[in-house]
């Protein structure tokens, strides 16, 4: 995977979303919907994005409404070693309900959690895509790529929305893309549009595969590529 260089976030959006767009396609068994996990990081430096993704998470279902729809589950980490997760929903205004009842607290970051989390729920029932919204990691980088790398081999592509520019940061997250078959991408914190984009485009492609993505309303789904894994033949 080539990394991204630096660009404002519009652009970066659109990088990624070509990228996506090279995806081999998956598709739900018939007659299923995709399941995608979307975990956000819930410490205290995140309440903004929390409010943010509470707001456009909607935009994950009405997306996916002719492709069979989709069922999400939301995870989060918080505080002192705490993690929860959703049962998968297929309702935006139930996902809202539980969302607006967590607050972020302080705490360090948990990835590793939500990793194994993910592959515990894949090794169950496929689960199509796997979104993280982050800011930091205060984990080593190893165990969290092995994790990712088995993710990749169940075949739960991680994608990695990085928010803030420490580039050490951006360099592990990058990381963890590339070894489950995934995609990275900066957002800006205060672009509602580049989240709702990025978050758009997964979800088509959880419900309906690279085919799906391409026929996304509007062109910036059609306009990138080179991140991700070439489709195999």
């Amino acid at each position: 995977m080539s990394n991204l260089p630096d660009k404002p976030a519009s652009a970066a959006v659109a990088a990624f979303l070509k990228q996506v767009e090279s995806l081999p396609q998956v598709r739900p068994a018939s007659g299923r919907r995709g399941r995608l996990i979307f975990a956000v990081d819930a410490t205290a430096s995140r309440q903004p994005t929390w409010d943010r993704a509470c707001r456009l998470q909607g935009e994950m279902f009405l997306a996916t409404g002719d492709l069979g729809g989709l069922a999400v589950q939301m995870a989060y980490y918080r505080g002192f070693m705490e993690f929860a997760a959703t049962p998968f929903l297929t309702d935006s205004a139930e996902l809202t309900r539980r969302m607006t009842g967590v607050q972020c607290l302080g705490g360090q970051t948990q990835i590793q959690r939500v990793l194994e989390h993910a592959l515990a729920e894949t090794k169950r029932e496929r689960v199509n895509a796997l979104v993280f919204v982050g800011d930091a990691v205060e984990e080593a980088a190893d165990p969290l790529c092995h994790l990712a790398g088995q993710l990749g081999l169940h075949g739960t592509p991680v994608f990695v929305f990085h928010e803030g520019g420490n580039p050490v940061v951006a360099d592990i997250f990058r990381q963890l893309a590339r070894v489950s078959g995934g995609a990275y991408a900066p957002f800006d914190s205060g672009s509602a549009n580049a989240l709702r984009d990025l978050l758009r485009a997964v979800a088509v492609y959880a419900a309906g595969g690279r085919q799906a993505l391409a026929r996304l309303p509007g062109g910036v789904a059609r306009q990138i590529a080179g991140q991700l894994p070439a489709p195999k033949s």
